[in-house]
């Protein structure tokens, strides 16, 4: 699984999300990330199996893809939109660990 966490655009990258106090929003599985990409919501350049980072202004392009695209009600698209959500509800980025 790909396990989202909100951290801060400004902080370093912790090695442990758990041990930095970072607060678990949600999670993508293999199959959902890969439709995601296929759709275009998110970058090829994003690995499942890599670490990757979202910051405020990507969260924000993503949310207007989904939004011009008219994806709103896709069953992939809405898992990940919580994620979004919570995220820019706190003006902050996100980051993912795979594990």
């Amino acid at each position: 699984m790909l396990d989202f966490y909100i951290i801060d655009d400004k902080q370093v990258k912790p090695d442990f999300p758990e041990k930095a106090g970072l607060v678990f929003v949600g999670q993508l599985d293999e199959k959902t990330f890969s439709s995601l990409q296929q759709k275009g919501i998110i970058a090829t350049q994003f690995d499942y199996y890599t670490d990757f980072r979202l910051n405020t202004a990507l969260i924000k392009q993503i949310q207007q893809i989904i939004l011009d695209k008219g994806f709103q009600m896709d069953t992939d698209i809405k898992s990940f939109t919580q994620i979004l959500d919570i995220a820019s509800n706190k003006q902050s980025g996100l980051i993912a660990y795979s594990d």
